[in-house]
């Protein structure tokens, strides 16, 4: 025998979480806040920058500017806003490592002139 239960409201498919918390909110606009302040670490001409600046900000400005998380999931069009933090927090470790390689700066050796011919 199987029972549903309903309750009022409206919750997340993903873990049930209260769809209209503003917990969701805030934690993208911490979370976009810490990516940016981590990017002004990167050069600026540095492609990884550039691009992931341009999609933050555009991400941090709806988060800002929409206040149903509903229409906020249907605007970023990237999942769940369980997904959309996940993302985001993955997005901020991943600038925090590529500050560490360093991926702008030259190469310490030149590669090997045939590195990419195929086949061998």
């Amino acid at each position: 025998m199987c029972f549903f239960v309903s309750f009022p409201g409206n919750f997340s498919e993903t873990d049930g979480l209260d769809m209209n918390s503003p917990h969701f909110l805030e934690r993208l606009r911490i979370l976009y806040t810490k990516i940016l302040g981590v990017l002004q670490n990167i050069p600026k001409d540095a492609a990884y920058r550039k691009y992931t600046e341009q999609i933050v900000n555009q991400r941090f400005n709806l988060v800002q500017t929409e206040t149903d998380v509903q229409k906020l999931q249907d605007k970023l069009n990237s999942g769940h806003i369980e997904e959309v933090i996940v993302q985001a927090e993955n997005e901020l470790s991943l600038a925090r490592k590529m500050i560490q390689w360093k991926p702008w700066e030259p190469l310490v050796e030149e590669p090997p002139s045939d590195q990419w011919r195929w086949p061998i």
